[in-house]
């Protein structure tokens, strides 16, 4: 296998640092470091029984390997404490042609050909002053309006700055500038896109985006309420206000996750007028190892629901293959996990949902032809166990399988197969 010059410069550094690393710093810079490898072998396929678009490609069908190193250094001592993180990424192909790529899991070439590997190095210093922490470089947010989505070989990462502070109880308050990003099938940075619900939006690319909010616990934790704005300048903006609620009841447990946004057109306008609110709200009730959802969904206003490419958004109702966020959609769901550990398998989970979605404004979402409702729907059924002893333990297997229908764009069928494992190294 031919190895790409910033595979080399990966393996490289990481031989480097690590023995510096042993015998670094003093106080908790090494006390309190960590260190972690994760292999993760994933098979991906979609075929697409139903051409919607421009796009004529049948199947989509993928293998891969990855590997994801992360190192974690605690703070030098003193009021001020300094320290570093790192990330390793490594993904190699194992099966695919230029008829089935665009999984996902692996760049594509020019050439129409799957790249044999590719990779990443991302260093970030951080700063801890009392419980406020201040970080430059590689990031890995995970907030409301800017979701962490690991979803496919390796995960997405993004560069600039973040301040988190946790200086009162139960408050925690963030903000950041994001200047580039690292898409999850990608080793270099990039620009960032917006997506308007299920379409990426390539017309227009932004350097900057803004954010700051905040969450607060509160009634013994049980109940959390947030309140965030997000900037992709001179695309879009947003506001997001949510609350999430946990009550036992007897031996029942029964939760509430709310949520509103509200977006906008930002600045130049460079994909013009953007108009959509969004309300969510998911219910849940858990007894035992049974836990039942329902969720209702809706978007109103001229356009689909925004964000940045290629995240999914913590929408009660978006799952990875269908978002369920066309413009002016209302969609309800039912779901159903079970954990195995309640009948002493521990480590078994399952569970399956359906959504249903209609009053689409087709020519809203698509931006054009003819206008109609669309309608759509998706059955998920996801089964996953983590093995418990012997030289395997550890060892994760997860499985997936969908089906996805609908009037306005491509039908899917879909299938997933996720082995993982991770190291701790220090």
């Amino acid at each position: 296998m031919k190895h790409s010059p910033r595979l080399c410069l990966l393996s490289t550094a990481i031989a480097a640092c690590l023995p510096s690393l042993s015998q670094a710093g003093e106080g908790g810079f090494i006390e309190d470091a960590s260190a972690t490898l994760t292999a993760r072998n994933y098979y991906f396929s979609r075929d697409f029984s139903d051409i919607v678009g421009p796009n004529r490609q049948s199947q989509a069908e993928e293998w891969a390997q990855g590997f994801i190193l992360n190192v974690k250094s605690g703070y030098t001592p003193g009021p001020v404490g300094f320290g570093v993180d790192g990330i390793g990424l490594l993904g190699l192909k194992l099966d695919s042609s230029p008829d089935r790529v665009n999984t996902g899991l692996l760049p594509t070439r020019e050439s129409g050909k799957a790249a044999d590997d590719y990779s990443r190095l991302g260093l970030a210093a951080k700063l801890r002053v009392s419980r406020t922490e201040l970080k430059v470089g590689e990031l890995q947010p995970n907030l409301p309006v800017l979701t962490y989505s690991d979803i496919r070989l390796l995960p997405p990462s993004y560069q600039g700055v973040s301040v988190v502070s946790n200086e009162f109880a139960g408050l925690s308050l963030q903000a950041g500038h994001l200047n580039s990003t690292s898409l999850r099938n990608e080793a270099g940075d990039d620009k960032m896109l917006a997506m308007l619900g299920h379409l990426p939006q390539r017309a227009a690319t932004s350097d900057a985006f803004n954010y700051a909010g905040g969450d607060y616990a509160f009634n013994a934790g049980r109940t959390t309420a947030s309140a965030w704005y997000a900037q992709l300048e001179d695309i879009y903006d947003q506001r997001f206000l949510g609350l999430k609620h946990s009550q036992p009841v007897g031996t029942w447990t029964l939760g509430a996750n709310l949520g509103f946004y509200d977006s906008a057109e930002d600045g130049k306008q460079l994909l013009g007028e953007i108009d959509n609110q969004a309300l969510f709200a998911l219910l849940s009730a858990r007894h035992g190892g049974h836990t039942f959802y329902l969720g209702y969904q809706a978007m109103f206003g001229d356009d689909a629901f925004p964000r940045v490419f290629a995240n999914v958004s913590p929408l009660g109702n978006e799952v990875p293959t269908f978002e369920f966020a066309s413009a002016d959609e209302r969609s309800w769901q039912l779901r159903y996990d079970y954990d195995f550990a309640a009948m002493g398998v521990p480590g078994l989970v399952a569970g399956v949902r359906y959504i249903h979605g209609d009053n689409v404004d087709v020519q809203a979402t698509n931006r054009g032809g003819a206008r109609y409702e669309g309608k759509d729907w998706e059955r998920d059924l996801d089964i996953g166990y983590t093995l418990q002893s012997g030289a395997l333990k550890g060892l994760g297997v997860r499985v997936r399988n969908v089906t996805a229908r609908s009037n306005y764009r491509s039908d899917i069928d879909e299938n997933r197969l996720i082995l993982s494992y991770t190291w701790n190294l220090l």
